[in-house]
């Protein structure tokens, strides 16, 4: 198959830039895509600058992985939704590193927001779930989550365009290896911004003792507010990494934390902004129907990602703009059309 030993490894020549070369968590998420699929071929030359990939076919199964601590869990938690649910068997992951970050989407907010994005799409069931097992702040981490999702055949197309009023607010303060004190320190000032929209707002503390809590000290906060048409979006804070910047203050996390979720409200959409991609993906991949979702301003990453889209697949979105007056409410959004390509995964297997 390939070397990796050597880094002799990966009919896709994907140039990583002139002076830019393979990062450490880059050939971690090259060797997690390779324990997924069966029969990928991966080689990367000497100087570690272009990468040629031959993609195999996606296998799933029960397996493990060591992430790069240098970037969190959800940066690799990111791909596997997109990959999970075409798999040949059922996935059963268990990924091992950093699960809060100011990076990447923090599995919190993965949890809370991209697995009820895919029962929309028709892929829920018993088996779909994400549980943190153990906390891991950077920069040593020491987290570790279980991530399993069911294969669908096909996806269903969506119509998603009423994103409805706020009726609830949940989160999740925590903190590992330094006083418990702190996550109700954060749910306080979080509650003080709030208090004054919404009466139903519950926040939970979630204070992990002992080896669960990884191998660094950290805290920080995770906040969703759900519509009465089931959109859920969200906003998140992690405090500074162990000797990387100045001492934040719980309350002003909270607060910055209460704000960031306002701020989301305001850009408002039926998918939050860490989400985009993967809705539109899956409409992509739907059946030969038309798709229609309402997002907020699309992101930097969501632009390119649907270049990206069109391609790999040759398909343009029909986008049009809503201003805040036709919408009533918040930022201009954009209605986002497309007809699937009507994929459909021929490796299930038959039960």
């Amino acid at each position: 198959m390939y070397n990796f030993s050597g880094f002799d490894f990966l009919p896709q020549h994907l140039g990583l830039g002139n002076a830019q070369h393979l990062y450490n968590f880059e050939a971690s998420f090259i060797r997690l895509i390779d324990k997924v699929t069966n029969g990928s071929r991966i080689e990367i030359n000497q100087t570690g600058t272009t990468l040629y990939y031959q993609p195999g076919l996606l296998y799933g199964g029960s397996l493990e992985h060591d992430c790069s601590p240098s970037r969190g869990i959800g940066y690799y938690l990111e791909s596997l939704l997109c990959l999970a649910p075409f798999m040949k068997h059922p996935l059963k992951i268990v990924l091992r590193g950093v699960t809060n970050d100011q990076v990447d989407p923090s599995v919190d907010v993965l949890k809370a927001t991209a697995l009820p994005l895919l029962k929309k799409f028709g892929i829920d069931g018993e088996s779909l779930e994400i549980k943190i097992n153990r906390r891991g702040m950077p920069p040593k981490g020491g987290g570790e989550i279980l991530f399993s999702c069911p294969v669908r055949k096909v996806l269903q197309p969506v119509q998603f365009t009423d994103p409805g009023k706020i009726k609830r607010i949940r989160g999740t303060a925590y903190s590992v290896r330094v006083s418990p004190q702190m996550a109700n320190r954060m749910v306080e000032s979080a509650r003080g911004i709030l208090n004054k929209f919404l009466p139903d707002i519950y926040i939970y503390t979630d204070h992990m003792k002992g080896a669960n809590s990884g191998k660094s000290p950290g805290f920080g906060m995770c906040l969703t507010a759900e519509t009465i048409n089931g959109t859920i979006l969200s906003a998140e804070l992690a405090s500074n990494p162990q000797g990387q910047g100045a001492a934040v203050l719980p309350e002003e996390l909270g607060q910055n934390c209460a704000k960031l979720l306002l701020e989301e409200v305001y850009r408002g959409g039926c998918v939050d902004s860490t989400n985009q991609s993967l809705a539109l993906l899956l409409m992509t991949l739907g059946q030969r129907d038309v798709s229609k979702v309402l997002l907020g301003p699309l992101s930097p990453y969501t632009i390119e990602f649907l270049r990206h889209l069109r391609s790999f697949f040759q398909i343009m979105f029909k986008i049009e703009t809503k201003t805040a007056e036709e919408e009533h409410m918040g930022g201009e959004k954009v209605l986002m059309t497309c007809v699937g390509i009507g994929f459909c995964n021929l490796s299930k297997t038959i039960r």
